[in-house]
């Protein structure tokens, strides 16, 4: 994958993706193999927590956190703001990839009710981590989108390791300003080379699968009839 792309999509083109539920954009992506049909998405240890709100579409910030073990020398690690700033060189709208590297990840939190006020003014709409986020209800209730391994009651000894590298979530390895979908079914990468033409892909897929379900649902319905329609037509 590559990095921060050179040129965002347009509003109307990332709008469009924001359309597509993850199921129908998977199979668009598919249409173009440019990965493998097991590849390009988080596995079932990161879930939604907010699974009524609309698809999530944005680019990745990426960081690295440890927060399950004290320091060895004073009550804290020392707080740093620099990631902010790599957060405001990237493409909006922006979506926190948050890789937690702890001895017991998902223990601690990073993202709460404070932190995701500060990341929404930088223009970020949601966290997606192996770890944990807290303060659920101020989360689903600001539309921000929190797609996590776990939820936790504490900021722990959260803090920041790196930022801007590749990381891996769900078996996911994203790098930095790589685009992103995500909705109740899961997250998964979008490739910038074709994410301007996955809609209209994903149009004729769904005309086709319209097609199938109407014949699924006739009176006259026959597997004989099923089995032509199979044979006869491509998405």
């Amino acid at each position: 994958m590559s990095s921060a792309p050179q040129v965002p999509l347009g509003r109307e083109q990332l709008q469009a993706l924001r359309r597509l539920d993850a199921c129908l954009l998977a199979n668009a992506i598919e249409t173009f193999s440019l990965r493998l049909r097991n590849e390009g998405f988080v596995d079932y240890t990161v879930r939604s927590l907010s699974p009524e709100l609309a698809p999530m579409v944005g680019y990745a910030a990426t960081v690295r956190i440890r927060g399950s073990d004290p320091p060895t020398a004073g009550a804290r690690f020392s707080d740093r703001s620099d990631w902010w700033d790599y957060i405001e060189q990237l493409p909006a709208p922006r979506v926190v990839v948050v890789q937690d590297v702890s001895a017991r990840p998902g223990l601690c939190s990073l993202v709460g009710e404070v932190h995701m006020e500060v990341l929404r003014r930088l223009h970020c709409i949601g966290v997606v981590t192996n770890g944990a986020v807290r303060d659920i209800p101020a989360a689903r209730s600001a539309g921000f989108h929190y797609f996590a391994g776990s939820i936790a009651v504490s900021h722990g000894y959260v803090h920041i390791v790196d930022f801007g590298g590749p990381v891996e979530i769900g078996g996911l390895k994203i790098e930095s300003g790589e685009l992103l979908h995500g909705d109740l079914h899961g997250v998964q990468s979008v490739p910038l080379s074709i994410a301007a033409r996955v809609p209209q892909a994903a149009a004729a897929i769904r005309e086709h699968e319209q097609a199938l379900i109407a014949l699924c649902r006739a009176p006259d319905f026959t597997l004989e009839k099923l089995r032509r329609f199979l044979a006869s037509s491509q998405p």
